[in-house]
């Protein structure tokens, strides 16, 4: 590279760029579309901007705070900096290393804001303000980048301080708003709070290319014992998928807990806003909390299928990997329990933010209220059963978010891996307002009522297919034993009746035909992706 700003743009623009450019041309495709050049759109605010604006920037913000900071590259909840060590045999100084991504990532926050103000104005003709909104997207950015960078001296202080800080700024951002702050002083405050987050920035990119790495656990004389031991391990492995399982959490277990712990406390403390302790208000954030699990996981998922990470070539396999004395099929079994105890962490961390938010807030009576309210309507057997079948299924998308990358990820193909990323943007883009299209559409409706039942039909067509063409590749591959490929068909098969079962019993109504339900749970259930993931991992390793 001629320059330091050609070399930092490369390694952002390499892995990031087709996804940022698919998303803006995805927003103004669909506006063309559905709306059309020149008419008046037929979204109508509010709604049609959450569905059209306000989601596809959420999605793309927290991708590019992860993309800037290198949060996807690291163990977020290890002591040491997560800014990557290749970057610091880099012949340039240290001003630079903090100072380009910092400075690319402060220009795609603007350039993301200024691209969202465009599609509300242009549509809605609505007034938002201009500088104050893209100034705090990049000063939130710029702090978690200071705060991700710093070496610290405890494992998991990361987290706390990371969290702890955003937090407090959006707090007083939230208030500010509240109270109807000025733009001005919007911006007095928040201008300062760039160059401070570059000079911490650059503080702790310095201590981390020097190799300093704080060790504070002697300073707890009390856990000192347990500190040094909760890092290694006394005792040998029992077997080498045993270790397997061990590297894998070290590696990529705690993304998906770390992320979730940084952002549901942060949604939480809207609920102490003055005026937000309204029943509709809390729901309503609670609602959100519980949907962050998976949401976030489709972010962790991408660096969880990286065998690599730490290399250019993250996507392809190690030596390393490849020659270690495990099966193909042993390594994905590591990643699946590795999935399995990551989905639960990041679980406990939400209901245990959820329990903390309630008592502080004192409004446990009031869902309490609400539970007592279902029950004298359709029983305490149905909530109880309804409440359980919610959050498993919650908890069941939280690691299908995680499993379904693995047939992509794991093939160590860029090409394919970044264009499911476009995809994936695309989708989110496009969903909301082609439902608002649907709606406003009375020949649409129609139709899709006639047909509506092909659709589910038709897709549980497609997954029966796929997963017969991988189970046929599978055994004439020999990645899996014909009794492995039999149990999982077995255990796929009772899974799908289970909750066939589950949904009869709730919906009782001759207006849903059972049919209905059997291909919803044969269509909830992963199969097809999931047993791809032998196929690619071995397609890769073998490359």
């Amino acid at each position: 590279m001629r320059s330091p700003a050609a070399a930092f743009a490369w390694e952002f623009r390499h892995g990031h760029l087709w996804g940022l450019v698919g998303y803006v041309v995805v927003v103004g495709t669909v506006k063309l579309l559905i709306v059309g050049p020149g008419q008046p759109i037929k979204l109508d605010p509010p709604d049609g901007i959450a569905a059209a604006v306000v989601a596809p920037f959420s999605t793309v913000f927290m991708y590019l705070l992860a993309v800037f900071s290198f949060g996807l590259r690291g163990d977020l909840a290890a002591r040491q900096s997560i800014y990557p060590a290749r970057l610091f045999t880099l012949p340039v100084t240290t001003t630079a290393l903090a100072g380009w991504p910092m400075l690319y990532g402060t220009a795609a926050m603007v350039g993301l804001w200024l691209v969202t103000m465009l599609l509300v104005q242009w549509p809605w003709g609505i007034g938002i303000p201009l500088l104050w909104p893209g100034l705090l997207a990049a000063v939130f950015l710029a702090w978690t980048q200071a705060l991700m960078w710093t070496p610290y001296g405890l494992p998991g202080l990361r987290v706390i301080i990371t969290v702890l800080w955003l937090a407090a700024l959006d707090a007083v951002v939230i208030a500010a708003i509240h109270y109807e702050a000025s733009d001005a002083m919007m911006v007095a405050f928040l201008a300062p709070q760039a160059p401070l987050a570059y000079l911490a920035a650059r503080f702790a990119v310095a201590r981390a290319r020097r190799g300093e790495v704080p060790d504070w656990r002697d300073m707890f004389a009390r856990l000192r014992h347990i500190a040094r031991l909760l890092p290694r391990r006394r005792h040998p492995f029992f077997s080498p998928a045993r270790a397997q399982l061990w590297l894998e959490w070290q590696q990529h277990g705690r993304s998906l807990p770390v992320w979730v712990a940084m952002v549901v406390p942060v949604e939480l403390l809207v609920l102490f806003v003055p005026g937000n302790d309204t029943p509709a208000v809390i729901f309503l954030v609670l609602v959100c909390a519980l949907l962050t699990p998976p949401f976030m996981a489709r972010f962790a998922a991408a660096a969880i299928s990286r065998s690599n990470p730490s290399v250019r070539d993250s996507y392809g396999v190690s030596p390393f990997l490849a020659t270690r004395p495990l099966t193909t099929a042993s390594l994905i079994a590591a990643k699946l329990k590795m999935m399995m105890w990551s989905t639960l962490a990041a679980w406990v961390v939400v209901l245990a933010a959820i329990a903390i938010a309630l008592s502080m807030l004192g409004a446990w009576p009031l869902v309490i209220a609400r539970a007592g309210e279902a029950v004298d309507a359709i029983g305490a057997g149905r909530v109880i059963v309804l409440g359980l079948l919610v959050f498993t299924g919650l908890l069941t998308a939280t690691w299908k978010q995680l499993v379904q990358s693995l047939c992509i990820g794991l093939t160590g193909r860029e090409w394919l891996i970044k264009g499911s990323v476009v995809l994936t943007l695309s989708f989110l883009v496009v969903i909301g307002p082609v439902i608002e299209w649907i709606r406003d559409n009375g020949d649409v409706q129609v139709a899709l009522w006639d047909t509506w039942i092909w659709i589910p039909a038709l897709l549980v067509a497609a997954k029966m297919s796929a997963a017969a063409w991988v189970a046929t590749r599978l055994w004439r591959s020999r990645l899996l034993s014909d009794r492995a490929l039999v149990t999982g068909a077995a255990c796929w098969l009772v899974v799908v009746l289970a909750l066939y079962g589950l949904l009869v019993w709730l919906v009782d109504t001759p207006l849903i035909p059972r049919h209905l339900l059997a291909l919803i749970a044969i269509l909830a259930i992963p199969l097809a992706r999931l047993s791809a993931a032998p196929l690619a991992l071995a397609w890769n390793r073998h490359r």
